[in-house]
């Protein structure tokens, strides 16, 4: 177990390197938007997540509801619970239930494909160290940047504050070079909240953000349906060959192979 927790704390060093980046940024966010350094700190440990604390933060700055946030922060992060069912798979029998409860809290997207990526079973101790190492880099960039923008020049801050922007772009990108699906996606939501931003005032910064996300994935699933995979294409139960293999039956069955 002793291992597992040390393994675990190692492979979690370069998330631990990342977050303490990425949350300097949150934190930079939190204290333009007002929130003490101590508020920063503490929606970080409760709220292990970049998008849902950037959507919690401009809906708290903004004097929305706690109904707005809680919807949000629902619609943001319910990935997270898919990855816990994909993950429960590789979990070995010392991940009881009570510490796959626990364990959950730190289901992100680095940790779960850390997790996933091992070439053996998930055990307590190891995602119990990548957890710990994780958060410790999380609320501490967090702490820092919050703290550095209470003492930091605003045009400074404000200039800093940009780097989630880019961390986000960074995110979909690659993604979008890869399939013009994605872009198309990206475009419509990104043209919805510009929408409700310029045109539809009335709606709460909380709730467009949840149409938003809705309204592109309901339009991405419904130009871009995913297709079913084709039984003939499979092989089949007595060793056939997958489309496209060659097969010395299929010479054989042509004519084209004689016997000697």
């Amino acid at each position: 177990m002793k291992g597992e927790w040390k393994s675990g704390l190692t492979a979690g060093i370069p998330i631990f390197l990342g977050y303490l980046s990425v949350s300097f940024g949150i934190g930079i966010l939190a204290s333009n938007s007002g929130l003490s350094v101590a508020e920063a700190v503490f929606m970080s440990v409760a709220n292990l997540t970049s998008a849902g604390q950037v959507a919690g933060i401009e809906i708290i700055a903004a004097g929305g509801s706690v109904l707005e946030i809680i919807a949000t922060q629902f619609v943001i992060n319910l990935r997270y619970a898919l990855m816990a069912l994909s993950l429960s798979q590789k979990a070995d029998d010392s991940l009881t239930t009570p510490k796959r409860l626990a364990l959950s809290y730190g289901i992100t997207d680095e940790i779960f494909a850390l997790c996933v990526s091992r070439d053996k079973d998930v055990t307590a101790g190891y995602m119990g160290g990548i957890l710990v190492i994780s958060t410790i880099g999380w609320t501490l960039g967090t702490f820092l940047g919050a703290a550095a923008g209470r003492i930091l020049p605003s045009s400074l801050t404000d200039a800093m504050g940009i780097m989630l922007y880019g961390m986000f772009i960074a995110i979909f990108l690659p993604a979008a070079k890869r399939d013009r699906h994605v872009c198309v996606v990206v475009a419509a939501a990104s043209l919805l909240s510009c929408l409700f931003y310029y045109v539809i005032r009335s709606v709460s910064g909380g709730f467009s953000v949840i149409i938003c996300a809705l309204a592109a994935s309901f339009l991405g699933a419904l130009l871009f349906p995913v297709a079913e995979d084709d039984p003939d294409d499979e092989r089949d139960s007595v060793g056939g060959n997958a489309p496209g293999e060659w097969s010395s039956t299929d010479d054989e069955k042509d004519g084209k192979k004689e016997a000697p």
